[in-house]
């Protein structure tokens, strides 16, 4: 992973460790190994960021420099009905 990205952008969004442990249900010290590399996030973790942040996994993961997320696809709406029922 692509240690300095989850730092630069939670920087970039003004938000604190605190706020960003809050919205993955973690404590902040967890939240600091995870932004610089002591361990490694659960990819459930992930997708929250990258659904909180509007970006792509592969952007927090450092696989794309590219912000914009992906369009959602099909398959992802079909499974969100099937959760929801």
């Amino acid at each position: 992973m692509s240690v300095g990205r989850l730092k630069e952008i939670r920087i970039d969004r003004g938000k604190s460790q605190y706020d960003i442990a809050r919205i993955i249900h973690t404590t902040q010290q967890q939240y600091s190994k995870y932004e610089i590399g002591i361990q490694m996030i659960p990819l459930e973790k992930i997708v929250v960021l990258a659904d909180y942040y509007n970006t792509s996994v592969d952007y927090l993961l450092g696989r794309t420099d590219e912000r914009e997320p992906y369009p959602k696809s099909i398959l992802m709406e079909k499974t969100k009905i099937l959760v929801q029922q």
